[in-house]
């Protein structure tokens, strides 16, 4: 089935710098070399979707559409399309597409090509009812997960996944996850099913009890200011997984790292962070940063998900409600993932 040029399609968008968001329709446009179009059926809403939800940015590619955790079905292949068909399920994540002949991404490292594209940011991303994607930004769901779980995967899930395989421990080691929301929810599932002692980290103890039914072993309250203190009474972290958008109190969690830890961030807020260049030479620790994966990673990431039972915990919401999504993200009272589902009525 082929959805014909020229037709109408719902979208939350952003028309003109500072027009806000707001529920419009687009044109179906001809797919181009090596192109995609999916049906959206589950969009998720992350923090980096905010600032185009909200821009005023007189350079962005009007009209906005934000939207880079998406989960649907393929609908329409262009030329050139190999590896997918039209009725696949399949996601699409913070990475959108890549240039495919630079030395990155013939080392196989496409996350960071110069050329790496974004949905929402360099092309009308998937809060909408159609997506067009270069084909090689496309992950396939595997049997058994819906659709809702599988788009934070494609962001959310996949950054934290990769952060923690990537970090190369030994089994039973210790993970510390700062920042119990979107992200910091699947760190935990994923750091347990992996097999590690794993801490959760939050604000407050409003989160202990989720955090522990999560798979979390220990609690910890970020408010009571011994965090680094609790966390070497445990024996130190072998790896502090940072999802928080606040960097300021990182340089304080150095301090909980064991021998040889890794102190990772995932979350970003545009901060800079101090540390004491003494304590990482001292103790071989770093101090890094990661960004998203690879479609296959995110296939990895889903697939692993589903054999552990991990769920991103969700609440969806139809297109029309992208605009309350973004302003619940902002005031902090979205404490997981939104997912926002294009074709249901309000």
């Amino acid at each position: 089935m082929s959805t014909p040029s020229g037709e109408q399609f719902r979208a939350a968008l952003v028309r003109e710098p500072g027009a806000g968001l707001a529920v419009g329709e687009l044109p179906v446009v001809p797919l181009g070399e090596h192109e995609v179009r999916v049906r959206v059926l589950a969009s998720g809403v992350c923090g980096a979707d905010v600032a185009l939800a909200t821009t005023t940015d007189a350079d962005a590619r009007y009209p906005v559409v934000p939207g880079h955790e998406i989960a649907g079905v393929v609908e329409e292949i262009g030329p050139g399309v190999r590896g997918t068909a039209v009725g696949d399920r399949v996601a699409v994540g913070w990475f959108g597409g890549s240039c495919g002949y630079c030395d990155r991404c013939r080392r196989g490292d496409v996350v960071h090509c110069a050329q790496r594209r974004v949905p929402g940011r360099d092309y009308p991303g998937g809060w909408a009812q159609y997506v067009t994607v270069p084909a090689d930004a496309v992950a396939h769901v595997p049997s058994g997960m819906d659709l809702p779980t599988a788009a934070p995967f494609g962001c959310a899930g996949v950054t934290v996944f990769n952060a923690i395989r990537r970090a190369n421990l030994p089994a039973g080691g210790t993970v510390a996850v700062f920042g119990v929301g979107g992200l910091g929810h699947l760190a935990i599932q994923f750091a347990a099913a992996l097999g590690h002692l794993t801490i959760a980290i939050a604000r407050g103890t409003d989160r202990r009890e989720q955090s522990l039914a999560l798979g979390a072993h220990h609690y910890l309250d970020s408010t009571e200011n011994r965090v680094a203190e609790d966390l070497n009474d445990l024996g130190g972290a072998d790896l502090i997984v940072y999802t928080a958008a606040a960097t300021a109190p990182a340089a304080e969690l150095v301090r909980g790292l064991a021998l040889y830890g890794q102190l990772v961030m995932v979350g970003v807020d545009g901060g800079t962070i101090t540390v004491p260049v003494a304590q990482l030479v001292t103790n071989g620790q770093v101090l890094t940063g990661h960004l998203t994966g690879s479609p296959l990673d995110t296939e990895q990431a889903m697939a692993f998900a589903l054999a552990h039972q991990i769920r991103p915990i969700v609440q969806t919401l139809p297109l029309a409600a992208a605009a309350t999504a973004v302003e619940g993200l902002r005031a902090g009272t979205v404490r997981f993932r939104s997912v926002l589902l294009p074709w249901e009525e309000q």
